[in-house]
């Protein structure tokens, strides 16, 4: 047996005893509690850190993530009516085109 083969047969035994044992401490009680709170504890300071940001921006007269968030929605909404409508111009131009092709035929 040469040498990767050994290392590798070694390191997969470790990693499924190490994976059993992290699962098992993961789903600990001991842990996940405290670290539920702690958890929460960062998301109310964050929520709170982002709603002094957005009004530190607000009273400097600049758009907030928020505002700027909307405004992108709005111009995406507006790039695909834009888009919609040149599609049916396409087609009412093909379709124009289609007519008058018709005619010039039937009148020689």
């Amino acid at each position: 047996m040469d040498l990767w083969t050994s290392w590798k047969k070694g390191f997969d035994t470790w990693e499924n005893h190490t994976a059993a044992y992290v699962e098992h401490v993961m789903r600990s009680p001991l842990l996940l509690g405290p670290s539920g709170k702690v958890l929460s504890a960062v998301m109310r300071a964050k929520a709170q850190a982002d709603k002094a940001q957005a009004a530190y921006w607000a009273a400097l007269g600049l758009p907030t993530r928020r505002d700027q968030e909307r405004l992108l929605h709005a111009v995406n909404q507006l790039g695909s009516r834009v888009m919609d409508l040149e599609a049916q111009l396409a087609d009412a131009t093909a379709e124009l085109g289609r007519k008058v092709e018709a005619r010039t035929t039937t009148k020689r």
